[in-house]
């Protein structure tokens, strides 16, 4: 057994040093030594901006748009963990006494400070959530005091930030705003402007203010019409005399009238306004032919019911014919009432009372008559007489559209094959010809060009033993033909 001095001696030399409660230099020690200065650094002055604090997203901590994902952030944890202080927003402006709860505020709190009243802030109607921030920057301690002049607000509005626009309460503040916005010359910030114009102002003080801004009243018009809001835009019109305008947007309102009678009517009553003369013309014609349609529909609709005509039977009708295009009205009537006079559904009587071109005419009777195969019809649009009695086909197109007509409508080769002989070029007539495999106008348009190679190499294309293959022999064995090769 050691002695006591002894043992005091070992305990005094070694370099381990027994168990006590009352040692501070232990880890739980330095721990609260950590805390403490890390206390004393959260306590520093607030004033101090030379340090500029980062979050991990690489953002300055306390910016506007670290605070907007902070409090974005906050909503995802509402119902996981305590939300941030909440402020209700029934009220437009909560001044700092009032709430206790603005973003300085709450920045003392995280810090460890007591300032302000937060007592039952949790009890508070939650609308909408701020996230703190823990030192507020120059730029954001001026922006929650609006101290943003019109054109830094646009500048500010054109790079996507959120700013509000209630701080400019004055008419000339908003004008100035509006003014800038259009400096700008950004759409959408010229449209936001306006909407909040449209709220905040009267309706004849800001048509007076638009009067002179052009390039904003074309923005609000252009806003009042994509939101379908016709009674104010009907009375922005009327304010600034445009009566044509007022009746153009009139008129668009038979676009939504899916009922023909009811839509017949309403063009009628629109004839009374003050359109052009030109317009006034449209507008009758419309009229007219919406007119002749429920008359041509009625009727025709009643004879399909009972059977009477082969060509329903053959044709059944797709479609109803209201609100259709004069054109499509006139193939209509050519396709189930060519031959008809001095009726509602005569093509003769559609074509006179709309002023249709010759032209236009031809085209769309030639298409209904080859739809048909009713090809003594198509033949007979191509005759006429000259001043010698003679009959010769001619069309106001070019026989090549014809051909492309006749063929997209299944007409046969010999039909094809009369056509295209009428073209006039011989590179297009043997190109169509060839195409549409008519032999007999590619070896007439070779004999006629007295070119014997081409002949012969066309020979070597036809089927061996056909009747174009004896047609070419009998020609090269001609005594009588000069040929120039």
């Amino acid at each position: 057994m050691m002695k006591k001095s002894e043992e005091d001696e070992y305990w005094n030399s070694s370099k381990f040093r027994a168990f006590t409660f009352d040692d501070e230099d232990d880890e739980f020690s330095r721990l609260k030594e950590s805390r403490q200065a890390i206390r004393r650094l959260a306590e520093e002055d607030e004033d101090e901006d030379e340090v500029e604090k980062v979050s991990w997203s690489g953002e300055p901590i306390g910016s506007i748009s670290w605070s907007v994902k902070e409090t974005e952030a906050s909503n995802q944890r509402t119902d996981r963990e305590p939300a941030f202080p909440r402020i209700t927003t029934d009220t437009p402006t909560l001044s700092k006494s009032q709430s206790g709860s603005s973003l300085s505020s709450l920045s003392s709190l995280f810090k460890g400070k007591t300032r302000g009243n937060f007592q039952n802030i949790s009890e508070t109607p939650s609308v909408r959530l701020f996230a703190p921030e823990l030192r507020k920057s120059r730029t954001d301690t001026k922006d929650s005091d609006g101290e943003f002049s019109p054109e830094e607000t646009v500048r500010r509005m054109q790079h996507g930030k959120a700013v509000s626009l209630e701080k400019f309460r004055s008419l000339q503040d908003k004008l100035l705003l509006l003014d800038s916005a259009v400096l700008g010359h950004h759409g959408n910030v010229i449209t936001a402007v306006l909407i909040h114009l449209k709220r905040t102002l009267s309706k004849d003080v800001l048509f007076a203010e638009l009067r002179s801004r052009q390039t904003a009243l074309r923005h609000f018009v252009q806003y009042l019409t994509e939101t379908r809001d016709q009674d104010l835009l009907l009375e922005l019109l009327r304010s600034l005399n445009r009566t044509e305008d007022v009746a153009l947007l009139q008129y668009r309102e038979q676009l939504s009238l899916s009922d023909a009678p009811r839509r017949r009517d309403f063009l009628k009553t629109c004839l009374s306004l003050p359109f052009s003369a030109d317009d006034l013309a449209h507008i009758q014609d419309q009229h007219d032919l919406l007119d002749r349609q429920i008359l041509i529909e009625d009727s025709d609709a009643a004879v399909e019911r009972e059977g009477k005509l082969d060509v329903f039977r053959k044709f059944p009708r797709k479609a109803s014919i209201l609100n259709m295009p004069v054109i499509t009205t006139l193939y209509y009537c050519c396709l189930y009432h060519y031959s008809e006079q001095g009726t509602f559904s005569s093509p003769s009587s559609v074509r006179q009372t709309f002023k249709l071109s010759e032209k236009q005419y031809f085209v769309t009777a030639l298409a209904a008559r080859a739809k048909l195969k009713a090809w003594t019809d198509v033949d007979a649009l191509f005759s006429s007489r000259n001043w010698l009695g003679f009959t010769r086909k001619r069309a106001p197109i070019s026989f090549q559209r014809v051909v492309d007509i006749l063929h997209r409508n299944s007409a046969p080769s010999q039909v094809l094959q009369d056509y295209i002989g009428l073209v006039d070029d011989p590179q297009q007539r043997v190109s169509l010809a060839s195409r549409h495999r008519c032999h007999d106008v590619v070896i007439n348009t070779y004999r006629d060009m007295k070119d014997r190679q081409l002949l012969l190499g066309y020979r070597a294309k036809v089927e061996r033993g056909s009747a174009a293959e004896r047609k070419i022999d009998e020609l090269l064995s001609q005594p009588q033909i000069r040929w120039k090769n």
